[in-house]
């Protein structure tokens, strides 16, 4: 099943800066590139790390920059963010690494995290007196167990 594809404009804030990119045909995710002069150390202290890209998302697209699964399985953390529509700013990805991880040192075209790009459902708030009762109901983090089994 096709549909049709959500058109994202982007401008090169720098010259060598590279459009999010898909490293398969079937990958959800484009993957974002560092666009830096200099390489970056990154600690266990948060760091903001250019990708030298500022995007347009039109109004229905919900686009989240996520980590990368291959730096995630060696400690280096990419925190999840929302661009919003009006944003025209250069995309940038916090990065930091585990306490356990060795420091992480980032080169200008390295792969920092991915974009997900879905379109967003309008949504319509009711206010009611009562919700319907569930079996979970109000349990939260960790209610319907942890970890399987």
């Amino acid at each position: 099943m096709s549909q049709r594809p959500i058109p994202i404009q982007f401008r090169r804030l720098f010259e060598g800066a590279r459009i999010p990119t898909r490293q398969t045909s079937l990958a959800s995710g484009y993957d974002l590139h560092a666009c830096i002069d200099a390489p970056i150390e990154v600690g266990t202290m948060p760091v903001r790390v250019p990708c030298g890209i500022a995007i347009a998302a039109p109004a229905d697209a919900d686009v989240q920059i996520r980590p990368r699964s291959g730096l995630s399985s060696r400690g280096v953390m990419a925190t999840f963010g929302t661009i919003d529509a009006d944003y025209r700013g250069e995309l940038m990805v916090t990065l930091y690494c585990l306490p356990e991880a060795a420091p992480f040192t980032v080169r200008d075209g390295d792969r920092v995290a991915q974009l997900v790009v879905t379109r967003l459902a309008p949504v319509e708030w009711t206010e009611v007196s009562t919700l319907d009762d569930t079996d979970r109901g109000a349990g939260g983090h960790g209610s319907t167990g942890v970890g399987g089994g």
